[in-house]
């Protein structure tokens, strides 16, 4: 039993130390390529504090899912439906659960079309099956 533990321990040290070593060479391109551009920058406009310029932090919106969480949501909200429910549906519910603002039409666009990119992959696996259209939305239910 020991031994299977530290052969694990060891493959994840070797992986871990491996992406260790990608780092460091994606951030030494990195710290090359600032360099370039601030060599370009102090030639083109000489009298430009370069550490003025604040740097740009990606931070995700609030409507974006980890992995794997959108799937369990819907799901989760099909499974407790006593009757069918339409993409639209799902994507208020969906965001309602989530503790997003009260949707207005443009998020709640963006959220069904996620929801329904979700259902259909759902669907292929046979996990979810579309009833009938309502309107512009396909009803969908949970397969028993």
């Amino acid at each position: 039993m020991t031994d299977y533990a530290v052969e694990a321990l060891k493959r994840k040290r070797a992986e871990t130390t491996g992406e260790i070593a990608r780092c460091q060479a994606r951030l030494e391109k990195l710290a090359s390529d600032l360099a370039h551009i601030d060599g370009v920058l102090a030639i083109l406009a000489p009298d430009l504090v370069q550490e003025a310029i604040l740097p740009k932090v990606f931070t995700p919106p609030k409507s974006w899912s980890k992995r794997g969480e959108m799937s369990r949501t819907v799901l989760n909200i099909l499974r407790t439906a006593k009757e069918p429910l339409t993409t639209r549906e799902i994507a208020g519910m969906v965001m309602r659960q989530r503790g997003l603002p009260e949707p207005d039409s443009a998020s709640l666009n963006v959220m069904t079309r996620r929801v329904g990119h979700c259902l259909r992959d759902k669907r292929e696996h046979g996990a979810v099956r579309s009833i009938e259209e309502t309107g512009l939305w396909l009803q969908w239910e949970i397969v028993r």
